[in-house]
């Protein structure tokens, strides 16, 4: 614009016609300045051509970094996170597999611990007597065979001995050294070895449970396997008892402990299944996070049939493929906090 003023100063009339001179500096001015707007416009176009175009064609625009969209918090993407190996591995990250499983499907089952009737005995005196001494107390460990006491019988005045019939624990004495024994039990002697779930089986369930199906037994303990013994009756009750043989040898299982148990009624295989704890919900979709290198990306799933450890997957994923399926959570925070930051 100072070029133009410039020359309106240039052509500012020295006449004494002074009209004629500004409207013939007017129109001068005018032409010059659509010629100036003309040619800005044109070297515009220009710049953006050469903005907007390649050699080749290519569209670019001045937002590109050339990082693979990768933004500040090193994501290639909204759902993908990227972490080194080592650290995956102090923090626990686990990858499997995607491939074929064979599922169980199982119904929910409770009831409670017992001691079989064959594992508890009570013991009395064979011939009313005096009791001369004793040899066990509640808590004491006793094999088949073990004396238990020693009693001078009434009638013949001479002194027996009275046995553990089986191997077990004290539970229950009533004996002490000179008292007259009656009928009552002396000792009760309990074997803990093994136990019984008695599990309850409600009539919408019954038709699915059978003897010699596998079941596992939730306790506060643990988990325990084992199949079903017997389906019997309950007196007075709407439901029958699975009664389920429980291995005890450690001790940890206690008669009267209220258990949960997984009674399995099928299996069936699929062609690719992933791990029940690597699946997270992001944006409203199920889905694992699969690992590219250092890159652990969110893959929406379509999932079908599971089981306690596994979901089979209809669709969203490939045979074999690397995918988190422990501690997946870790992955998802770290993501959603990405996001949070970015929002802000």
């Amino acid at each position: 614009m100072k070029g133009l003023t410039t020359l309106f100063s240039y052509l500012k009339p020295k006449s004494k016609t002074p009209f004629l001179g500004v409207l013939f500096a007017s129109a001068f001015l005018l032409s010059a300045l659509a010629l100036n707007a003309w040619s800005e416009g044109d070297h515009k176009h220009e710049h953006e051509d050469h903005v907007d175009h390649d050699d080749d064609g290519h569209d670019h625009n001045e937002h590109d970094h050339g990082n693979d969209g990768e933004d500040e918090h090193g994501h290639g993407d909204e759902n993908s996170s990227r972490i080194d190996s080592d650290m995956a591995q102090q923090v626990g990250i686990v990858t499997a597999n995607a491939g074929s499983q064979e599922l169980h499907q199982t119904i929910t089952v409770y009831g409670n611990l017992i001691s079989g009737p064959e594992q508890l005995s009570h013991v009395r005196a064979r011939f009313e007597g005096l009791v001369k001494s004793v040899q066990v107390t509640i808590g004491d460990t006793v094999k088949t065979g073990d004396v238990l006491a020693e009693i001078e019988s009434n009638e013949s005045l001479k002194i027996y001995k009275i046995r553990s019939p089986i191997s077990g624990r004290v539970v229950q004495r009533h004996a002490n050294s000179g008292e007259v024994t009656q009928d009552q039990i002396l000792f009760s002697i309990a074997n803990f070895d093994t136990v019984w779930a008695e599990l309850r089986v409600y009539p919408a369930q019954q038709s699915s449970v059978a003897e010699g199906q596998s079941v596992h037994v939730l306790t506060t303990n643990g988990r325990v396997e084992s199949r079903v013994k017997h389906v019997v009756p309950s007196m007075d009750s709407p439901y029958q008892l699975a009664r389920v043989k429980l291995d005890n040898t450690k001790q940890t299982l206690s008669p009267g402990l209220i258990v949960e148990a997984q009674l399995e009624i099928g299996r069936f295989p699929v062609s690719l299944a992933v791990a029940k704890d690597a699946v997270q919900n992001l944006g409203g979709r199920q889905g694992v996070f699969v690992k590219y290198g250092d890159e652990y990306t969110f893959t929406p799933l379509v999932l079908g049939r599971g089981d306690d450890h596994f979901y089979e997957v209809i669709d969203g994923l490939e045979s074999s493929a690397e995918y988190v399926s422990q501690n997946s959570y870790l992955i998802k925070a770290d993501i959603e906090k990405s996001e949070a930051e970015h929002d802000h």
